[in-house]
């Protein structure tokens, strides 16, 4: 059987892919090298993530660029894969009419779509769904990776997800790394769940990882686990210390001013203010897999976890919101103020306390 040098492809080389951008760029270049005048193209995939509905990658023709655009809906909407963005996108590319193609035979699967500078011939046409029906294995196993990776990074975090799926799922498999630990919890947690209903207190709980994990985040930390009422971050240092024990500063100072808000709000409801505080330390810790033989988390551990999570509970006896340990005062940037040496517990060596100018 002789197939066009798309559907070749589409069978022996489409399904390595390693990820949407460069499969969409691929098959609009083998379709182009066909005979096919395409000025672009895009593909929306759903997937499975608590804040995107969908991803859609645009292709444009004339220069191979891919840009992608993120499609955020409201509740009950997170599977949509209309392709609104794509179809606009390509519309507004070239002069001839959007052909797509839903590939698969599930409703919400992928979809593809195609534009042209004039209409496209009934032949092109064909070609077009018949590439479309060949794409539908390689868009699975496209599809799957995309939902794993996806499904991890919202548990475990881009940086934690990334080494899941690099490494061997099997116990006391990691690497000893230097970071910048975040502590931080709520205060009268267990007050709070008693005194208020199930759903108060969940939306209590949201406020407040929505502060700290966003300032995290937004600072190129990561959240590695969510205790209780706790979190434990991370800011990994790699050859530039100082920015990291800035960035977890800057993230802090980020977090108060969001839970300053978020209090506001509660208040003007008539709730309470939520109190926190938070640790920062820098030191070395094990990052990877810990657990039963058969039931793994990716974690940290060492001496430095057991440290920044002695030490945030230090805040309500010294009064303070953020304490900052001796590792990082000697490597920030920002000139923090002494609170003397205090011991912690369960730690052998008394540790040096600083704080923030403001806290």
């Amino acid at each position: 059987m002789q197939l066009s040098s798309t559907l070749t492809w589409l069978i022996d080389a489409a399904s390595a892919s390693p990820g949407a951008d460069r499969f969409l760029a691929e098959l609009g270049t083998h379709l182009i090298k066909d005979g096919i005048p395409l000025a672009g193209g895009a593909l929306t995939l759903a997937v499975p993530h608590p804040i995107i509905a969908r991803r859609t990658w645009l292709w444009r023709a004339e220069n191979g660029e891919v840009i992608e655009a993120v499609g955020f809906a409201p509740a009950g909407l997170a599977g949509d894969s209309s392709g609104d963005a794509g179809r606009r996108w390509l519309s507004g590319l070239a002069a001839g009419a959007v052909h797509e193609d839903l590939v698969g035979s599930a409703e919400r699967g992928p979809l593809l779509g195609w534009i042209a500078q004039r209409r496209f011939t009934e032949a092109e046409t064909d070609r077009l769904r018949d590439a479309a029906r060949f794409a539908a294995a390689p868009l699975a196993a496209l599809s799957a990776r995309a939902t794993l990776s996806a499904a991890l990074e919202a548990y475990l975090g881009r940086r934690s997800a990334a080494r899941v799926l690099a490494g061997p799922l099997r116990r006391e498999v990691g690497e000893t790394i230097r970071a910048v630990l975040l502590y931080g919890d709520l205060r009268s947690f267990t007050a709070l769940s008693e005194a208020e209903p199930p759903a108060a207190v969940i939306t209590a709980l949201g406020g407040w990882f929505d502060c700290i994990g966003g300032a995290v985040h937004a600072f190129g930390g990561e959240v590695l686990k969510f205790i209780g009422d706790g979190v434990l971050a991370i800011f990994p240092v790699g050859d530039r210390p100082r920015e990291a024990c800035d960035a977890a500063l800057r993230a802090v100072a980020s977090a108060k001013a969001g839970m300053a808000h978020l209090d506001t709000t509660r208040r003007e409801h008539g709730l309470p203010p939520l109190s926190f505080g938070v640790a920062l330390h820098l030191g070395e810790i094990l990052w990877g897999n810990v657990g039963a033989a058969d039931r793994l988390d990716f974690t940290a551990i060492g001496p430095a976890v057991n440290l920044v999570s002695r030490l945030e509970g230090l805040c309500r006896p010294l009064g303070r919101t953020v304490l900052i340990s001796s590792t990082i005062a000697t490597e920030a940037s920002t000139a923090l103020v002494p609170l003397g040496t205090h011991a912690l517990r369960g730690i052998a060596t008394p540790c040096a306390v600083y704080t923030l100018p403001d806290d």
